[in-house]
């Protein structure tokens, strides 16, 4: 009956890391009563909820760069066109390029993430209880590991007793409790892979819901230098007319949905090639 000891190791680390993973994922889908009621996101905030302090950044270049303040360039490097930004996102965006007025994308990126105005976005949405404070989301993913790891400990200690009992001694019986505490890591994981994992990126459960009422517009896609509308601005680098419903509409897609939807073949390019989509 020595595999009874190994029994009660894997059942209590089961025990344990499930236990630790169900109060992490209840402390971060916590939010305070009526958050986000009434409220309209702006476009950073629908940026930060969507793809964390990076999308920001994104959308920051992007904005800039249909608005030839900037030039995203199609091999990688991002050059100021006007040095005088209009808020303090945009300074930070000219202060991350730096003197010379030109940078490779991928360090300009980084350094907007972790830039002054982004953590002030980010602290007002986690106070609003619209977005999942980093602490949590550390928690939550810590104890995810926890578990990956107590299923590897009860495999291990299942392994261990079946080779230690005979045969003829209840092999099935053994392998049958250690079938317990395998169910209930392997159910937290399941559980915690549907109903935790949303909140654990950035957005909490009432920011969930703001972005769920949200629909992108569909930016025209080019084709030729020309958007696919054919109402193009003429000199290949965006849709629409430059500063109407066209641009908004890609500004809309970028903040939701990331590089990949934005219309210009150019600019998909370079976040592609360089800066890791």
């Amino acid at each position: 009956m020595f595999w009874l000891l190994f029994l009660l190791i894997a059942c209590a680390a089961a025990v344990v890391s499930s236990a630790r993973l169900c109060s992490a994922a209840v402390a971060a889908a916590r939010e305070p009563e009526g958050a986000g009621a009434g409220r309209r996101l702006s476009l950073y905030e629908v940026a930060f909820l969507s793809g964390g302090p990076q999308r920001v950044g994104d959308l920051a270049l992007v904005a800039m760069d249909r608005q030839r303040r900037l030039l995203l360039a199609h091999t990688g490097w991002v050059t100021v066109v006007d040095p005088e930004g209009r808020n303090e996102l945009e300074r930070s965006v000219i202060a991350a390029i730096g003197p010379r007025g030109q940078s490779p994308v991928p360090p300009v990126r980084a350094a907007l993430a972790a830039a002054a105005p982004v953590r002030a976005l980010a602290d007002r949405l986690v106070a609003a209880g619209l977005a999942v404070p980093a602490a949590a989301r550390t928690n939550v993913a810590a104890a995810v590991r926890q578990v990956w790891a107590a299923t590897g400990l009860v495999l291990l200690m299942g392994v261990a007793a079946l080779l230690i009992v005979e045969p003829d001694s209840g092999r099935g019986q053994a392998a049958a409790w250690f079938a317990l505490p395998l169910l209930l890591t392997l159910g937290c994981l399941a559980i915690a892979h549907a109903e935790a994992h949303p909140y654990t990126r950035w957005a909490s459960p009432a920011g969930q819901r703001l972005l769920g009422r949200i629909e992108a517009p569909r930016p025209a896609r080019r084709v030729g230098g020309q958007s696919g509308d054919g109402d193009g601005d003429g000199d290949g680098r965006g849709g629409g007319d430059g500063r109407g419903g066209g641009e908004h509409a890609m500004l809309v897609a970028l903040a939701l949905h990331g590089a990949s939807a934005l219309p210009d073949p150019e600019l998909r390019s370079a976040f592609k090639a360089h800066w890791g989509h």
